[in-house]
């Protein structure tokens, strides 16, 4: 089930709230085999997160299967992406499951939130590595407060009342940022010394890929030579941006004009990554963006403006 990007978080009965996690999206399922954690597209990453697979051996029965998010902290003890993807054998991961779509065999996902919920907290065993999602149903600007009081990246809205709907965004739970930042698309590169010297990124509106902005930073020479050799393979002669060329360069110098567009090497828009930003300008492009990490688990087709 999908969250609906909102700019207003809902309130009041019979909305409840979580923290918004930054991290893999994933189900933990538990059958006569063991263990397995698999991605929003289907990727297993069992082995990759061997630590979390082991301890949910013991946290739920055969036979369930939970949703949830693989999350790590950093030296602070605050949530990191960076942290998640450099986390060897997920030494450092803890799963922080949600919801529960099967029991003991039983699929439970027409059931409302509510119930959903008490299931989930009878059955989950929590220990180091896996934990249950707190949610809370008090006044959303206490909540919202104490959320960035942590550095939380925003609040995720659910409906105690709605039943699962794999695969919709259909608004029983919605999201909303608090720090500025989104996934966005990789739809071009210009070449440096290191590999890449700067990513060309846009979003998808109706299915089309719209333009918003050029990054250097937060690219070190080790993420440079990684992102060369994942676009290198991609590379197309035809630009997949639908708003470019642009007339001028405009007063932050996002623009993307036809000049600049010689420098560029396009590539099929396959691959997402998480970026850090401080503003959308009246132009719509982004203004200080800084690149994150690379995304595995996303659908290009799924990044929207938020």
């Amino acid at each position: 089930m999908e969250c609906l990007p909102v700019g207003k978080i809902p309130e009041g009965d019979p909305w409840v709230y979580e923290l918004k996690l930054d991290g893999y999206r994933v189900q933990a399922i538990r059958d006569g085999a063991g263990v397995r954690l698999l991605s929003r597209r289907g990727k297993d990453l069992t082995k990759k997160y061997l630590f979390v697979s082991r301890d949910l051996l013991s946290a739920i029965k055969v036979g369930t299967v939970l949703d949830g998010e693989l999350v790590a902290f950093d030296n602070e003890g605050k949530l990191s992406f960076n942290a998640l993807q450099n986390a060897a054998s997920g030494t450092h991961v803890v799963f922080f499951a949600f919801d529960v779509l099967v029991d003991e065999g039983k699929d439970v996902k027409a059931l409302p939130l509510r119930e959903r919920k008490h299931l989930l907290e009878s059955i989950l065993k929590p220990c180091d590595r896996v934990q249950l999602s707190a949610q809370f149903g008090g006044e959303l600007s206490r909540f919202l407060e104490g959320v960035k009081q942590v550095g939380g990246e925003g609040v995720v809205a659910k409906r105690l009342d709605s039943r699962y709907e794999p695969g919709r965004r259909s608004g029983s739970w919605s999201k909303m940022r608090i720090n500025i930042g989104q996934e966005f698309v990789i739809g071009g590169f210009t070449p440096g010394s290191n590999g890449v010297d700067a990513l060309v990124v846009g979003y998808y509106d109706v299915r089309k890929l719209i333009y918003a902005a050029r990054i250097r930073a937060g690219l070190v020479p080790a993420s440079r030579r990684e992102l060369y050799e994942k676009l290198k393979p991609l590379v197309v002669q035809t630009c997949p941006f639908v708003n470019l060329p642009e007339a001028t360069p405009g007063r932050w110098g996002q623009g993307l004009t036809s000049a600049k567009m010689k420098e560029c090497f396009w590539v099929k828009p396959k691959l997402v990554a998480n970026f850090e930003f401080l503003e959308w300008t009246d132009s719509n492009h982004v203004r200080h963006i800084k690149f994150v990490g690379l995304r595995s688990d996303k659908d290009p087709l799924t990044v929207i403006r938020e």
